[in-house]
């Protein structure tokens, strides 16, 4: 293609005057002695040089036309030279080598991470933006991130199908992109490492940048001569991003009231089978009126044990997939799950409690109103729950941020009976960490979201010593209330030995709720409790376990 260009004489430094050529690049030599070949197509008046070394493998013939003839001609082998940035000052025409941190007038060398080509008429230069999870070509902003179609497409995946990875490592892989595939917890951890969004998955596109953020984008990656990928996340905050996705894999995993798992969920209320407790024979009541409204709250308090049994397991599930949390002592551990279930219990439903109805929905549709629950609890701490979870919210986290905080919840070093509380709070501090690195990411315009939330912490601690109070009555009729035994073993509720002997797993109801969630409590051995009497206690075997509820003392 013809053009005007204006040639640079290398040995006297000025410039000449435009004439026409054909020819695409010429090698020169710098001043250091290093071939340099320098590109005539562009036409905007300024030479662009590029090392030889990236054009090793093109021969060195070039067309000339009939008006032109330069004074040199090319090696017959080009030489590799040390990297560097060669710079044109467009006022005096002269070329000179600087360092490759000068900032200034730089055209970079090639490199993974960026790749600067010649400048267009307008004087706007063309770069290559990298993919900010693996270094290939990135073709736009996808969840939050200037990414490849690769990442977006992996992301995407990975959020719409729920899938759960697990690095055969260390979880510290390197991402890049001829190896993005071999370890997909990795490169998933390093999606959310470098900002891509959870949130914009489920609820469709975010708007775009301000064109001159992405500007700056450019901008910044033209100005640098290192990979963006290998510098902008530093050490520290990828072992955050790794709490953040083990501690959201390990919530959703074992949360029966996760936002996807709720959405649709067919509401009825709850049945309570008070009317066996109240039936008449020849005119006369089995139980005397006196005594009716407290067999009417162990009734409902038997129906609601069902529920909650397995979110004991469940919330035991979720604690050992956290993060050192097997390391501590078992005892600790022990008092870890049972001082803070009531309290995980409280955040996870949180969402299911609607204030304008009065309602309590299970993870199965059923649900109580605001009278049953006072008969169940008392008016004052359901007061005080619905308050909690009216604010709780307000605050508007997702799923990964319920999760980190109920983590933060489960790992509190003041519970009472600890051996070591020193790992407690270590632990606990990293956790506070990435829940505030969460919040700052996707809650930027609430700089007060970390201090509310640790607000929550002495508000459910407040509820927990309100529930303490309720448990006494069901602790001291404990003969009369008929609840599984891993419900007895959360709660410090006693059991009678003589129900106890050998050979039977401790099942006292007949309205066992299943491990699956959306199925309504029905009979069943529940075998799963002795994941967690393995785990953390010693449940003795129950000698009968046909006993019904209804054989009350």
């Amino acid at each position: 293609m013809e053009e005007d260009i204006t040639i640079l004489n290398m040995e006297s430094g000025m410039l000449s005057t435009p004439m026409k050529t054909t020819y695409t690049s010429l090698p020169t030599t710098s001043n250091e002695g290093n071939q340099v070949w320098t590109d005539f197509s562009n036409d905007s008046g300024y030479v662009m040089n590029y090392d030889a070394h990236m054009f090793n493998t093109m021969g060195a013939s070039t067309v000339f036309s009939p008006e032109f003839s330069p004074e040199f001609s090319p090696p017959q082998e080009p030489t590799p030279i040390d990297q560097g940035n060669y710079t044109l000052n467009s006022s005096s025409g002269n070329v000179s080598s600087s360092s490759s941190n000068n900032n200034s007038s730089i055209v970079p060398t090639f490199n993974d991470s960026v790749v600067s080509t010649a400048s267009t008429p307008g004087g706007n230069q063309k770069a290559f933006v990298p993919c900010k999870v693996c270094g290939d070509k990135a073709s736009g902003y996808h969840y939050g991130v200037t990414s490849c179609e690769g990442c977006k497409g992996f992301f995407r995946r990975s959020i719409q199908k729920q899938i759960e990875y697990r690095c055969l490592r260390d979880g510290k892989c390197l991402v890049y992109r001829l190896n993005r595939n071999r370890c997909q917890y990795c490169r998933f951890k390093k999606c959310l490492a470098v900002g891509m969004s959870r949130d914009s998955v489920r609820y469709g596109r975010v708007p775009k940048r301000p064109r001159a953020r992405m500007q700056e984008d450019v901008r910044v990656t033209s100005m640098t001569g290192e990979s963006e990928v290998d510098n902008e996340v530093e050490k520290h905050q990828l072992a955050l991003y790794d709490i953040i996705l083990s501690v959201s894999q390990a919530h959703h995993s074992n949360c029966n009231y996760a936002e996807d798992k709720v959405r649709n969920l067919s509401h009825r209320p709850m049945h309570f089978p008070i009317e066996r407790r109240f039936t008449m024979m020849n005119g006369e009541r089995l139980i005397p009126i006196g005594n009716m409204m407290e067999q009417q709250k162990i009734v409902m308090w038997e129906t609601l044990s069902q529920y909650i049994t397995p979110e004991v397991q469940r919330v035991v599930e979720f604690a050992k997939r956290l993060p050192h949390f097997i390391d501590f002592l078992q005892g600790d551990q022990l008092v870890l799950i049972k001082g803070g279930f009531f309290e995980v219990w409280l955040v996870r439903i949180s969402r299911m409690l609607d204030a304008q109805f009065g309602t309590m929905t299970m993870c199965d549709g059923s649900f109580l109103g605001r009278d049953q629950l006072d008969v169940i609890y008392n008016t004052d701490l359901v007061n005080a729950i619905f308050q909690f979870a009216a604010g709780f919210n307000n605050m508007h986290l997702n799923d990964g941020e319920i999760g980190l905080f109920s983590a933060v919840v489960l790992l509190s070093a003041d519970r009472i009976g600890l051996s070591d509380p020193k790992a407690v709070e270590t632990q606990q501090e990293k956790l506070i960490e990435a829940l505030k690195l969460q919040l700052t990411r996707n809650h930027s315009s609430d700089p007060q979201a970390l201090s509310s939330l640790i607000l929550k912490l002495s508000e459910l601690r407040s509820l927990t010593a309100r529930h303490n109070d309720v448990l006494m009555w069901y602790r001291a009729n404990y003969r009369r209330v008929k609840v599984p035994p891993l419900f007895s073993e959360i709660y410090d509720i006693p059991r009678d030995d003589v129900e106890m002997g050998v050979g039977d797993v401790a099942v006292s109801s007949t309205h066992q709720i299943s491990s699956n969630s959306h199925e309504s409590p029905v009979s069943t051995n529940h075998a799963a409790a002795l994941n967690y009497s393995q785990y953390v206690v010693d449940v003795k075997p129950m000698m009968d376990p046909t006993l019904k509820p209804d054989n009350v003392a």
